[in-house]
């Protein structure tokens, strides 16, 4: 069967910045992958070289079978995708953001008028088709921006960080949203976040830093690689906790945001000797199982970070408007 998505050795670079050094994945039919990583990663530049919306320096990307550069209007047929930054007509209707994008990808008339009756449905919008989106929260609008990416039935779902700037609970409903789309369209879903809980919908899990990819597995596949416990300690000197924790107990510590992260066999046997035998002031501890956070920091080094790219930013709103714009 022919993978959704396919890349090998793909290549981007923004002047000096390269974006994307080398990276290989395959997504299958019906999979929910997920790309994870901190903003300016590589994700966004990675997901508008497979939306045709920049073209990559080097390497292969393929989606359901089509190189991107190759054939882009075809490659445009086959997927939806949700931006980052809203792209809908706040002066339209819910309905009339979805005519508008029914119009733009040939949708005959008769199937567009049931298809958006059935999204509105979906989505739980169907009270406001009326309504000019500029009265929508951030939640409704997220819900029928997914709706509009799943009206030309694509083959493949992009999500580019779909619940950010959302609340917990909201993010929660969205994606009970896609989950129930991808069951009902049988659709592959592909979709990049930098939050850890996000990223434990996905079936598989690709995490990107730099520009590289530094793991591929399933969310439970990843977690192991990390082994036993994890206790996290903030003492009165982290960099004097962390040589004798080395010295005393011959396991490395790393660094997070003033804490130190120590992985370990046996948390619950681990941690009172820590408190009763390190000789730096301990102010607070904690044991927990490994998470994608614990993950994250093993192979990188460092915690996800929030820090991001201006200029990928500007450039997807940029090139969303254009596609949106109808310029296919």
């Amino acid at each position: 069967m022919t993978p959704a998505v396919e890349v090998k050795g793909l290549r981007k670079s923004y002047g000096q910045i390269e974006a994307v050094r080398g990276i290989d994945l395959s997504v299958g039919q019906g999979e929910i992958f997920g790309f994870l990583g901190p903003n300016g990663a590589g994700k966004t530049t990675t997901i508008s070289v497979l939306c045709t919306l920049v073209r990559k320096n080097a390497g292969e990307a393929r989606i359901a079978g089509v190189e991107v550069d190759e054939d882009p209007s075809e490659v445009r047929r086959r997927i939806g995708l949700v931006f980052q930054d809203p792209s809908l007509d706040d002066q339209l209707t819910a309905r009339e953001n979805l005519e508008l994008h029914g119009l733009i990808y040939g949708v005959p008339s008769a199937v567009r008028k049931q298809r958006i009756a059935e999204l509105l449905e979906v989505v739980e919008l169907a009270d406001r088709a009326s309504s000019q989106v500029k009265t929508f929260s951030g939640g409704m609008k997220r819900r029928l921006e997914i709706a509009r990416g799943m009206l030309h039935h694509p083959q493949i779902l992009f999500l580019d960080e779909p619940t950010l700037g959302l609340d917990p609970q909201t993010r929660t409903h969205i994606w009970t949203y896609v989950q129930a789309m991808r069951k009902r369209e049988g659709i592959t879903i592909f979709m990049t976040t930098h939050y850890m809980d996000e990223a434990e919908y996905c079936e598989r899990i690709a995490i990107i830093d730099r520009g590289l990819i530094v793991a591929l597995g399933t969310p439970s596949e990843l977690k192991s690689r990390v082994g036993g416990d994890v206790v996290t300690v903030t003492t009165a000197d982290s960099a004097a906790a962390a040589r004798e924790i080395a010295e005393r107990y011959a396991v490395t510590p790393l660094a997070d945001n003033g804490s130190l992260r120590i992985e370990v066999p046996d948390g619950a046997t681990f941690l009172p000797r820590l408190v009763r035998e390190l000789s730096i002031p301990v102010t607070t501890v904690a044991l927990s199982r490994p998470s994608l956070d614990d993950v994250f920091l093993k192979l990188t080094g460092h915690a996800i970070r929030s820090e991001g790219s201006d200029h990928q930013r500007a450039m997807m709103r940029n090139m969303g408007r254009m596609m949106q714009g109808g310029r296919h």
